[in-house]
């Protein structure tokens, strides 16, 4: 047992009966393969094997009561926010929609409606795109029990849309639990990470790179020793986003860096993060399906991948100078400190939103759109563009 599993909470029976069978069918894939898979795959079906993954199962994961906690989910201030910019690329194209991609509880998507009706910039349709069934059902009870009046402009798909997209695609904390490849440099070449089995547990293996693994490494000139990861389903999915949009633009908020700061020399075990009951560790091979698994993001890499397929890059910052950019301090104002408890808490949720220790320093905020010929809100205070 390893030191992450022992300072760990314990799962309910209920949990580790549902790990155990997961277990067991990623077990059988290692051994169809013949001793091992790509770490990629190993994530993959970790988080999204049906029924059984992660965020196809049907237990608690964000809030309080969960793993860990989205910023839509610490404070409505961040959907009121993300609502400036929102309103401003809407009313430039004159039309069109909004799709909100990996929606979790479906706070992001109530807040946004709520402050843009506000605004009287109301999307034509409010697009989800959710995968898990159970995440679906918490989304439609939340937007329908507290905003029955928006609900019928709400549509929820398991697929991108065929049409061409004219509107806002939404990536809040999406890209960072898509499957990732792992790579280790050896003193004989760069090696890929695999997963095997071994005794009672998973273990990992590794193997020659593959070209394309090792083509994109290889000119980092990285020491051996050191591990990292490439999200090439990422790179994928902001293409097929692209290929998808007529106008519009992309907005991706997650937490990452440039690539010259992902493979930084003191970065030398990598990003990959767990999550179980808000404790964080880096072992994925443990608590299978019951813990979230997730790399931070190569925004170079997202910036290349729109670019090289026909988007523009509008806009790149810190999610504090994005959120400062975006009303923040006037909606601020708006809250009364006579009320000591409620602007107390909204001012601990704003520190937590913009602090450099927290999230406003880590979490950047990148747009990337096509038709757009205006200056986004929410990226005039710091052009980080440069950093790329």
């Amino acid at each position: 047992m390893t030191h992450a599993a022992t300072s760990l909470p314990r799962p309910t029976a209920e949990e580790s009966a549902r790990s155990a069978r997961l277990v067991e069918l990623i077990r059988d894939e290692i051994a169809v393969a013949g001793g091992n898979i790509d770490f990629s795959r190993y994530m993959e079906l970790a988080l999204y094997s049906p029924g059984l993954g992660y965020y196809r199962g049907g237990a608690q994961k964000f809030g309080a009561s969960g793993d860990f906690v989205t910023a839509p989910e610490l404070s409505t201030i961040f959907a009121r926010c993300l609502a400036r910019p929102c309103k401003a690329i809407l009313a430039g194209l004159g039309h069109g929609d909004i799709l909100e991609a990996g929606v979790g509880s479906g706070a992001l998507a109530l807040g946004l409606l709520r402050e843009l009706e506000q605004l009287g910039a109301l999307p034509e349709h409010y697009f989800i795109l959710e995968l898990s069934a159970e995440l679906q059902q918490r989304q439609r009870a939340l937007i329908e029990r507290e905003a029955p009046e928006l609900f019928s402009r709400v549509q929820w798909l398991q697929t991108l849309p065929e049409d061409k997209l004219d509107g806002i695609v939404l990536a809040n904390e999406v890209l960072d639990a898509m499957p990732v490849h792992r790579f280790r440099v050896e003193d004989d070449g760069i090696h890929q990470l695999y997963v095997g089995w071994s005794g009672e547990r998973f273990t990992w293996d590794s193997q020659p790179a593959s070209p394309e693994v090792g083509g994109r490494i290889a000119p980092l000139a990285l020491p051996p020793g050191y591990t990292s990861e490439i999200n090439f389903q990422a790179e994928a999915w902001v293409k097929s986003l692209a290929e998808r949009m007529n106008t519009g633009a992309l907005l991706i908020i997650d937490y990452g860096f440039p690539r010259r700061e992902f493979y930084h020399p003191q970065r030398s075990e990598g990003t990959l993060m767990c999550h179980y009951r808000h404790r964080n560790h880096i072992d994925p091979l443990i608590l299978t399906g019951l813990q979230d698994i997730t790399a931070h993001v190569d925004f170079t890499a997202m910036a290349e991948a729109g670019c090289d397929s026909g988007l523009s890059l509008l806009g790149y910052t810190s999610q504090a100078a994005f959120l400062l950019a975006s009303d923040l301090t006037e909606l601020i104002a708006e809250s009364d400190p006579r009320a000591v408890r409620e602007h107390l808490a909204l001012t601990h949720q704003v520190n937590k939103l913009t602090s450099p220790a927290e999230m406003g320093e880590l979490y950047k905020v990148m747009a990337l759109g096509r038709g757009i010929d205006t200056p986004l809100p929410g990226f005039s205070l710091q052009d980080r563009r440069g950093r790329l």
